[in-house]
């Protein structure tokens, strides 16, 4: 407690001595070191082109059926993102005739929602009457009450 006690008046007595006031150094990068190209950033090995695993032939002759790729074939830089088991890249449909597909399912139920609403009888259908309208039955002024106001059970 003592000890608490002696560096929190220490630390009131010149805050700016312990805390950085400003930063103590910074990290510039100039405009030239932001596009380079050094071929000898990897240590000189061969880095092939991006080639999606997935687009290769799947019944070609591998030696790596599975990862599809040749025995001493180097490997990308980003083999995690190129492999085969990176997430699938979907080539099926194109964006614009997925949207037109959308749209047109849309626009098929909107339209049927409004045929229908349109063309829906309002009752299924008559109602039903009775000779005295069941005023008895359904506890009207005449109906014998469940039990009195003062009963308990």
């Amino acid at each position: 407690m003592l000890s608490r006690r002696a560096l929190s008046r220490a630390l009131s007595r010149n805050p700016s001595r312990y805390g950085l006031s400003h930063a103590s150094f910074l990290q510039i990068r100039s405009l030239t070191q932001t596009g380079i190209n050094d071929p000898n950033m990897n240590g000189n090995y061969p880095n092939p082109p991006a080639e999606k695993r997935q687009f290769r032939d799947p019944y070609g002759d591998w030696w790596d059926k599975q990862d599809r790729r040749n025995f001493g074939e180097p490997v990308h830089e980003d083999n995690d993102i190129l492999g085969v088991f990176s997430p699938e890249q979907y080539t099926h449909v194109t964006p614009r005739k997925a949207f037109v597909s959308i749209g047109c399912f849309v626009a098929v139920v909107l339209s049927l929602c409004g045929v229908v609403s349109v063309l829906y009888p309002d009752k299924p259908s008559a109602p039903q009457t009775y000779p005295d309208g069941l005023e008895k039955e359904l506890g009207g002024p005449g109906a014998v009450p469940a039990r009195t106001p003062g009963e308990t059970w």
